[in-house]
């Protein structure tokens, strides 16, 4: 049997022809800019959201908090507690100390004598101090006499150089000597003249004389000679004279200068008169230094005498007769100088013993009742403040009272019992109500319009807020009782508040620490 061979083309399916078809293509703007900046805005949007308190503008307030108060009322003048006390002067006893070195020779008052403000209270040696004195007073009449000469030596200075008289005299005898000199200087001509004349007369009669030899005698030629030379010898001196003249007068005209410019200048005069005038000062600063010197030793001597400088009573006698004081030695020591001690009866102090855990019972100006076995009746005081140590064996904390009007048995050292009592209540609740808690504010706070109260408060977000409150009865001085309005845990606006307005963005810088201070401490 023959296979025919089969033609796997004739199987073949012939399939119409398509055109490819074009798709249009989706633009890639909106997949690459639009949904990522969509979502980039919303990220920024969610970022502003978030951050926006951090941007925006912020007005700086202070911030006080609500003061809550629960506790129980008790009434004024209760008594609290019991402390045991001694008296002692208020602040401290008053040291009398003398003031000056030396060695006591008598003390003039007893332990617990009343003495008065000067009054003297103990005696020194005075005896050197007296001598020392003296010599003082002595040193300073002896400036005063070298004071007073040496004023009379500056007024003689000062007379002869207002009135050089000694320089006119001198001046005036110049030129009298130069007028006398410059008068013969103009007579030398003259003179002169007339010697020459009488040499001339003589010559001719000598000559004459000679001519008649054995005529006339021998002696009256010899005489006529004789006149003949001094009349020479009378000329040549006077030509001689005229130079001599030419230079006095010139030299008594240098004088007269020198004395005129002298008596215009007053040079020695004048030094003399500073001079005086130096001398003057220096006699009056010795004088001022002695007086000074004086007066120390007289203050030292006044110092024998120590004094008592406030009305009191003594209180103990510290130094004894014989005993020596330094004064104001500085190298001294701290009570070597004190004599006595005084207190004023009239400011006595209480320092009570309190134990611990009353101590938070104590309030300054509480009223305080003090009892003691030298005085009947009950003594009124009032606490000062406590110390700031508290002794660690008894276990309490001393605290000082003050004592209104002590009566006169009270003395320091003497042991007493403080009562101290309830003080005046900050506040002032109703009967019925003894517990109830209460919030407290700043007076000043408030703001008032008519019966409408209100106060602005800051909200946890940040927000300023004018809430509307209902003042209570209870309160202080300084802080007023809000019974609505307000709760306990917010923060009332202390600071800017005439430039706040609702709703407006704040921020807190800082607690007012000024404002209810002393009455949020209590």
């Amino acid at each position: 049997m023959s296979h025919a061979q089969l033609d796997l083309r004739e199987l073949a399916l012939e399939r119409p022809k398509h055109e490819p078809e074009t798709k249009p293509r989706r633009k890639p703007w909106l997949t690459r800019y639009v949904i990522p900046g969509g979502i980039l805005v919303g990220f920024l949007v969610l970022i502003g959201v978030a951050t926006r308190e951090h941007f925006m503008p912020h007005k700086a307030v202070t911030v006080v908090p609500v003061v809550v108060v629960r506790a129980e009322v008790q009434q004024e003048g209760t008594p609290l507690f019991q402390a045991a006390g001694w008296v002692e002067p208020r602040p401290t006893p008053i040291n009398v100390a003398a003031l000056t070195e030396g060695v006591i020779d008598e003390l003039l008052v007893v332990e617990g004598q009343e003495v008065s403000a000067g009054e003297p209270v103990a005696k020194l040696i005075d005896v050197d101090a007296k001598l020392t004195h003296q010599q003082a007073e002595a040193t300073v009449a002896l400036r005063e006499a070298e004071l007073e000469s040496a004023a009379a030596e500056r007024k003689g200075a000062r007379l002869r150089h207002e009135n050089p008289l000694h320089l006119q005299a001198a001046l005036a005898e110049a030129e009298s000597q130069l007028a006398k000199s410059e008068t013969d200087g103009a007579q030398i001509p003259f003179l002169i003249d007339a010697t020459q004349a009488q040499v001339d007369y003589a010559r001719q009669n000598l000559e004459g004389k000679q001519a008649a030899k054995d005529a006339v005698a021998v002696r009256t030629v010899q005489k006529a000679q004789s006149e003949y030379k001094s009349a020479e010898a009378t000329l040549k001196e006077l030509q001689q004279r005229a130079p001599r003249l030419q230079r006095q007068v010139a030299a008594l005209k240098n004088r007269v200068d020198a004395l005129s410019g002298q008596l215009s200048l007053l040079i020695d005069e004048t030094r003399q008169l500073d001079d005086a005038e130096a001398k003057y000062k220096a006699a009056e600063a010795r004088l001022a230094e002695a007086k000074v010197a004086a007066a120390k030793t007289s203050l030292a001597f006044e110092r024998t005498v120590v004094c008592a400088p406030i009305t009191g009573r003594v209180l103990a006698l510290v130094a004894s007769p014989g005993s020596r004081v330094m004064g104001l030695d500085a190298n001294a020591g701290q009570s070597s100088s004190i004599v006595v001690s005084l207190y004023d009866p009239a400011r006595l102090q209480v320092r009570a013993d309190v134990r611990l855990e009353d101590v938070s019972l104590v309030v300054p100006g509480q009223p305080v009742e003090i009892e003691t076995a030298s005085s009947k009746e009950k003594i009124i005081g009032r606490v000062l403040l406590p110390t700031s140590a508290a002794n660690i064996q008894k276990n309490t904390l001393e605290v000082k009272v003050a004592l209104d009007n002590p009566p006169p048995a009270i003395r320091p050292e003497m042991l007493v019992t403080a009562t101290f009592l309830a003080p005046p209540q900050v506040i002032l609740p109703s009967d019925d109500e003894p517990y109830k808690e209460r919030m407290l504010i700043p007076r000043q706070l408030v703001q008032s319009e008519g019966e409408n109260h209100s106060v602005w408060v800051v909200d946890p977000g940040g927000i300023a807020r004018r809430k509307a409150i209902t003042l209570g009865n209870a309160g202080t001085k300084e802080l007023v009782e809000v019974v609505e309005g307000i709760s306990p845990t917010d923060k009332l606006i202390s600071s800017n508040q005439q430039e706040l307005e609702s709703e407006m963005r704040v921020k807190i810088v800082g607690e007012d620490a000024t404002i209810g201070l002393s009455d949020r401490r209590s």
